[in-house]
């Protein structure tokens, strides 16, 4: 994992308002980090994951608890 990216991509959503907005209404952990690469920042959304409970700076990881649908 390269924590380094996740690190860059949370300091830039601390001071990105449009980005906040947009991970904040993501489904998964998956939907961030297809969120972060389109913004240039490489982690996968298990690698999101794994940080969950941890602060970077003034932003927490937390993995929402919603759960699925099941067909």
């Amino acid at each position: 994992m390269s924590l380094d990216q996740l690190k860059a991509f949370l300091k830039r959503v601390q001071d990105d308002e449009k980005t906040k907005q947009e991970i904040l209404s993501a489904a998964t952990a998956d939907d961030v980090a297809v969120i972060a690469m389109k913004l240039g920042f490489e982690f996968s959304g298990d690698e999101l994951l794994r940080v969950s409970g941890k602060k970077f700076d003034r932003v927490t990881v937390h993995k929402n608890n919603i759960p699925g649908e099941y067909n």
